[in-house]
């Protein structure tokens, strides 16, 4: 496993920011399998926390440990203001979640799912009936709430499973991996909610096994891997952890990468496939010097692409596995 790094400075003043959820030691274990080993989290109000790790890291455990599905076996954690230990119910009062599977009743209607919400929050039917409306429209489901939950489609049943979710008007939402299973439309409309509801001042806490998705979304990502978070900070902060940057050009005409090759002595060659690798940073002094060079030793390379690590590169190095050449991505510049 990959030593452990230490969380980077954090954006808007560090642990002094308003926490929606703070953690500090949870532990959790079932017999002898340690499942969280001192996991410390400081997520501010208002912002999507992304947390990722391979599978049976952690991640679901954490979501249920938080919003007191189940005990913790030891550490301190408030969510919302609330102890977890001590307040339980307020923490409940606080939260809205959405799990892997949708809590969806598809014998009933998308309206009298909202209903049924409303009931369990106690609120007035009047009111009920009023918030319930109000989401439906929200999340353009009126056309199909009279219709059994059951017709609905995949991307359909997570909008009304959020919608649900928000019947309470919670101020911290836990949403464990909520867009498996939903086609690429569907994900980019999901995406679109979550950054409504944190624009709305709402606190998203981002279980995914799509890295794109964290990139996409979170203000802060944690990995958890072994129980432990080895590394935490913004994307683009997680990105600088991983060597590997590089420009790779590449020649069409074999006599011109032969020519290039000599001149740049200290390039990765690739014979096969007419390319050299030169390493980089991705900055655009940094290329800008780089081209200058290039024009004043005479390469003239077909193709020029930039490739800097991303989240797949920082997942991998971090969980243990490894990049192979043909996975990584490059980004035309």
């Amino acid at each position: 496993m990959p030593s452990p790094v230490m969380p980077t400075p954090r954006r808007g003043g560090g642990p002094q920011s308003p926490a929606a959820v703070s953690t500090v030691g949870l532990r959790k274990s079932y017999g002898d399998k340690t499942v969280l080993d001192g996991i410390d989290l400081h997520i501010p109000a208002g912002s999507v926390f992304a947390l990722l790790g391979p599978n049976g890291a952690g991640k679901t455990t954490t979501v249920q440990i938080l919003s007191t599905l189940i005990g913790a076996d030891g550490g301190q954690a408030q969510v919302a203001g609330h102890d977890i230990a001590a307040s339980p119910d307020g923490v409940r009062a606080a939260i809205g979640v959405t799990g892997q599977f949708s809590a969806v009743d598809g014998l009933i209607t998308g309206e009298e799912n909202m209903l049924l919400m409303a009931d369990l929050h106690h609120l007035p039917r009047r009111e009920g009936r009023r918030v319930a409306a109000r989401l439906l429209e929200r999340f353009d489901l009126v056309e199909a709430a009279r219709k059994p939950a059951q017709s609905y489609s995949g991307g359909m049943k997570r909008r009304l499973d959020i919608a649900m979710t928000l019947v309470g008007d919670p101020r911290v939402i836990f949403l464990d991996e909520p867009t498996t299973g939903l086609d690429p439309r569907s994900r980019h409309n999901m995406w679109q909610i979550i950054r409504e509801l944190v624009a709305d001042g709402v606190t998203v806490f981002l279980t995914t096994q799509y890295l794109e998705e964290a990139d996409e979304l979170a203000d802060r990502i944690a990995v958890l891997n072994g129980g432990r978070i080895v590394a935490e900070g913004t994307p683009d902060e997680l990105k600088r952890l991983i060597p590997g940057g590089h420009v790779r050009l590449r020649f069409t005409d074999p006599s011109a990468y032969r020519s290039a090759a000599a001149d740049l002595g200290e390039a990765s060659r690739d014979d096969e496939a007419l390319t050299l690798r030169i390493p980089s940073d991705g900055s655009q002094r940094e290329l800008r010097s780089l081209l200058d060079w290039l024009d004043s030793v005479g390469v003239q390379a077909d193709e020029l692409t930039v490739h800097t690590p991303d989240l797949d590169d920082v997942f991998f190095a971090l969980t243990g596995g490894s990049v192979l050449p043909n996975q990584t991505r490059e980004t035309v510049r």
